[in-house]
Order: C-alpha cells, then sequence, then structure tokens
C-alpha cells in the first residue's frame, strides 16, 4: 500500500470507448494528490488500439485484461488486487467526476476521521435531471443534497478505506452483479468502520435503469438471499427476505418480472451462498439507530 495514493479502479467490457476515455481523463486530471488508474476489462483488452495514445499513455495508467467476464465484484477485486492506493476509487466506464478536486476532498474527509470506512458519491445526471432516489443509499432518499451515515453504498459511485476493504474482505465473488456492495458494506460496519453517503462528493453518471439487464430480476433475488445466509442472525435473515418478498409482489405484479425474481431466490435457497459471518447485535443496532435496520 501507498500512504497519500488514490487508485481509481474501472471495470469495463470495452464497449464505451468514448466513455471510458473521458472517466480516465477526469481521474487522471485530480489536482493535489497523487492518482493511479486501474483499467480492468472484463472479458477484453480494456484499451485495444488505444494504449499508446492519451489519456491511455499515462504511466499512472495501469490495465489488466481478463480472459473472461467475472462478473463486477470479482472484476473489481482483481483490480484492487492491482492497485497500490490507500483509498480505492471505484468508477462506472460510463460515468465521470465533476471536479478536479474530488480527490482532495476525500483524502481530507478520511483523514480526518479514522473510523470512516467508506464514502458513498452523489450521482448526478449530466442532463440536468433530479437524479434516482435508488442513487441515494438510505430510506428516506427524497434529498438527495442531503449527507448522512448509510449502512450501504453505490458500488460504482465510492471511495473506499483499503484498510475497511481488508477487513470486510472485498466482494462475493459469486454474486456476479447486485448486492455486492452490501455484503461488503455490512462487514465493513461489522469491523467498527462508519459509511457516509456525502452529497459533496459528486460524479455524473447518465441515468440509467438496472432492469435493462436480462438478469435483473433473477440476480436481484437471489443474492438477496445470499446476501441474508452469510450476513444476518437466522431471525433477522428469515425477517429480511419475507418483507423483500412481499415489497417485490406488492411492486412487481407482473409476471414477466415475477418469474425470474422467484427462480433466482429458489436459486438463493438451492446454492451455497459462501461462508457465513453473521453481522452482530451491537452493529444491527448501530444499524437501527442510522436509520435502515437490516430487515429492509
Amino acid at each position: 500500500m501507498t500512504p497519500g495514493l488514490l487508485s481509481v479502479v474501472v471495470l469495463t467490457m470495452g464497449n464505451r470507448p468514448v466513455e471510458l476515455e473521458r472517466a480516465v481523463r477526469s481521474a487522471l486530471e485530480q489536482e493535489h494528490v497523487d492518482v493511479e488508474v486501474v483499467l480492468v476489462g472484463n472479458g477484453t483488452d480494456p484499451v485495444g488500439d488505444a494504449a499508446a495514445k492519451p489519456p491511455f499513455d499515462d504511466p499512472r495508467v495501469k490495465t489488466l485484461a481478463l480472459p473472461r467476464n467475472v462478473g463486477i465484484p470479482a472484476g473489481r477485486n482483481q483490480g484492487v488486487a492491482a492497485s497500490s492506493g490507500e483509498l480505492i476509487l471505484f468508477l462506472d466506464d460510463d460515468g465521470w467526476y465533476r471536479s478536479p478536486r474530488l480527490g482532495t476532498h476525500l483524502r481530507d474527509r478520511f483523514a480526518a476521521d479514522p473510523r470512516l470506512g467508506i464514502i458513498s458519491f452523489r450521482v448526478r445526471d449530466p442532463e440536468g435531471g433530479r437524479g434516482e432516489r435508488r442513487h441515494v443509499p438510505r430510506l428516506r432518499a427524497g434529498d438527495p443534497e442531503r449527507s448522512s451515515e448509510v449502512t450501504t453504498f453505490l458500488g460504482g459511485a465510492c471511495a473506499v478505506r483499503r484498510a475497511a476493504w481488508d477487513a470486510a474482505g472485498g466482494l462475493p465473488e459469486d454474486f456476479f452483479y447486485a448486492h455486492e456492495e452490501t455484503d461488503l458494506a455490512w462487514q465493513a460496519l461489522n469491523a467498527g468502520y462508519r459509511i457516509l453517503y456525502d452529497a459533496s462528493a459528486v460524479m455524473y453518471h447518465p441515468a440509467v435503469l438496472p432492469t435493462r439487464h436480462d438478469m435483473f430480476y433473477r440476480y436481484n433475488a437471489r443474492n438477496r438471499v445470499w446476501l441474508a445466509r452469510r450476513n444476518l442472525p437466522w431471525p433477522l435473515a428469515l425477517t429480511y427476505l419475507a418483507v423483500w418478498m412481499t415489497m417485490t409482489v406488492l411492486r412487481e405484479r407482473r409476471p414477466r418480472a415475477l418469474k425470474p425474481w422467484f427462480k433466482g431466490f429458489a436459486e438463493g435457497w438451492r446454492k451455497p451462498a459462501g461462508p457465513r459471518r453473521p453481522i452482530s447485535w451491537g452493529t444491527v443496532w448501530r444499524m437501527t439507530r442510522t436509520g435502515r435496520p437490516p430487515i429492509i
């Protein structure tokens, strides 16, 4: 680990070259901080023929080509393993940082509080829209300009202290997509770290719906079951899953959505969830005081 260095991990499938260049530039343009960018190609060479062109020819840019698409959590884990920074930032390849002073802001926030483990950024719509409620990781999400302590974070718009990452054990690779951030967040909280939604830490990202992915409903349900099985005391795990089943049925109602959701839910019980590390009741109480008990 290199003290003071910010490692920006960008995961890409190589299908957004223009957006990827913009993302990398926004990271390299951070002022008054040392930055490295780790580009992880998920089943592809992350830069291809552009390797000798700006900004990819910058010595601060590392590239890692994975032979196949291993999913978001495994890809990000590989990026972290190849990085050296004390602070790890994850940036979607179609996102970018609003300000060149974001890095100094993050450095100072983490330096001021050694128990601050994760900062979740405010995501702004480049078209000027208000943004999506799901980008504010708390129940009362109506005011995205209000900072607060939270119990989870946005995987593509965040900064993580490496010590908190190590304490939590990284992202669960079998999840492939959906809820891997919450798994890490709960373990970081259980290790005594805080998670902050910081409205002053801004990144831009196009407004897109997660339901655009074919596997959304199946993985969403399967990984909720795995999340509960891995992390919650059993009385809470069963309550959490009952609450989410009820909410999903009331929200969706459409057989086209509910059929893959229940298929994933059954898969979550049928297949191994990975190591079980239930959080303590003390952590449950901390999460409840923060405003989001782990039943919803």
